[in-house]
């Protein structure tokens, strides 16, 4: 968090910034949203499972409503006909919010790409994407590797404050 080790007094009161304590807020609670269309979801569902327990890392509540999720955990194949679905999805989320694209097929397309005219060349054509995670499936080790990955991006990001009166 960037503590600054400085006391004030005798009563022991450390001082940092605001846009720390936000941004360590963000990373050890956010609640990700399952969007599993294929294998990849298995080993997405192993990730937060006990083995493996994304929980210990700030992955806590798995939503099914775009409006309680701040990221989007896109695994598998995604099909022109869940386009729609996928955008009015990330829509749906409040800001700030991140999306994942889990797996060779939600990256590329993967070995479907060329013997079809109805997959989605990356879910990246549809919602800008903040972390891809590479393999066919990824292991629950790598989404972790993601999650944690993305965690060190939001700890860099700046907070942006709207003055009063201004939403």
């Amino acid at each position: 968090m960037g503590l600054e080790g400085q006391k004030t007094g005798n009563m022991g009161i450390a001082t940092t910034k605001l846009e720390d304590v936000v941004n360590w807020s963000r990373t050890n609670s956010m609640w990700p949203m399952l969007f599993g269309l294929a294998c990849c979801a298995i080993e997405m569902m192993a990730a937060g499972a006990s083995t493996y327990d994304w929980a210990r890392f700030g992955f806590e509540v798995p939503s099914a409503s775009p409006r309680r999720a701040d990221m989007m955990i896109v695994a598998g194949t995604v099909v022109r006909k869940m386009v729609p679905v996928i955008r009015t999805l990330y829509e749906q989320m409040p800001e700030p919010k991140y999306v994942v694209a889990m797996g060779g097929c939600a990256i590329s397309g993967g070995p479907y790409v060329y013997d079809s005219y109805t997959i989605v060349r990356g879910v990246d054509e549809i919602v800008p994407v903040d972390i891809y995670i590479p393999g066919c499936p990824p292991r629950p080790e790598a989404l972790l590797h993601g999650l944690m990955a993305l965690q060190e991006r939001i700890r860099g990001q700046s907070v942006r404050i709207a003055p009063a009166g201004q939403a």
